[in-house]
């Protein structure tokens, strides 16, 4: 890409990035959707956007599309290499095999873990992660609801909402319009 040195000079490298004159610093961004659904879908396609490397976990290879398959590496478990980096994200409460998910990838000591879910109703990943013997203070690092509220209903708005939300979080801000 072709950088406008006095778009850098101006407004500093954030705008020249922003305007398109300068190159986006490579990162090193993990994001995990578990379990295969239109959510995890959105999740993938736009974290790769947003320079994510993106993996989707799904122990029933029966439900992983041909499109999920082409659009990130999709694995049946959690890897035991992923730490640090990674933000984890479930897209499924009402699968059985959550609280199993839940307490691995909390052992694995990543960067953000959350759930989708209803915040007007109890998180059943709650009573999952207890009846495995997690701690109240690992439990409590589960984030749910996921992302900024933002009022979303459709999977592609959770999406959004969900990666808006790790991207302020990522960055120590509050999400929202306050500045």
């Amino acid at each position: 890409m072709e950088t406008d040195p006095s778009c850098a000079v101006a407004h500093g490298n954030a705008d020249a990035i922003a305007h398109g004159h300068a190159d986006v610093p490579p990162e090193s961004r993990t994001l995990v959707a578990v379990f295969a659904s239109p959510v995890a879908d959105f999740l993938i396609r736009y974290g790769r956007d947003l320079g994510y490397r993106t993996t989707l976990i799904e122990p029933e290879r029966a439900r992983v599309t041909n499109d999920e398959n082409a659009a990130t590496t999709v694995l049946t478990a959690l890897p035991n290499t992923i730490a640090g980096d990674t933000d984890v994200v479930v897209t499924d409460h009402h699968r059985p095999e959550l609280g199993a998910f839940l307490r691995d990838a909390l052992a694995l000591k990543v960067r953000w873990v959350g759930i989708m879910g209803n915040p007007r109703h109890p998180g059943p990943h709650v009573a999952a992660l207890k009846d495995l013997g997690v701690s109240d203070d690992d439990i409590a690092r589960v984030h749910r609801p996921i992302g900024l509220n933002i009022g979303s209903r459709t999977p592609a708005e959770i999406a959004i909402a969900t990666l808006a939300g790790l991207i302020a979080d990522r960055n120590n801000k509050p999400g929202g319009f306050h500045f």
